[in-house]
């Protein structure tokens, strides 16, 4: 009988592969964390208070394009350490609040580190 191999997220002797995709979505958590910020807190109000639309454009397009790439990311995890729906959901949804997705990605990493649902 072949023994199971227990799923860490340091990428060792890692049959799902959680540690690659835990740094996977760390990666794009921050960085659309960071574009996000950016976004509402620069980019809009330069948009509707000085009129300058070119920086809410360009951050508005490149956070949705990344946010993609996020989800992805994220739905990638979910899988392989096989998250609740739940907390899926609530992971995803923090991608969109400012400030709330850095928390998220704390949480979320911290728990699945101790190998634990998200």
């Amino acid at each position: 009988m072949a023994a199971e191999r227990t799923a860490t997220p340091t990428g060792r002797g890692d049959d799902r592969g959680v540690g690659a995709a835990l740094q996977r979505y760390r990666a794009m958590a921050n960085v659309v964390g960071v574009l996000l910020i950016l976004l509402i807190f620069v980019a809009v109000p330069l948009n509707h208070l000085a009129d300058v639309p070119g920086p809410s454009t360009v951050l508005g397009t490149a956070h949705g394009w990344l946010y993609a790439l996020f989800f992805i990311a994220t739905v990638d995890l979910a899988l392989r350490a096989r998250w609740t729906p739940k907390g899926t959901v609530l992971t995803l949804l923090a991608g969109t609040v400012p400030v709330l997705s850095f928390y998220a990605e704390r949480r979320a990493t911290a728990r699945t580190r101790a190998g634990e649902r998200v």
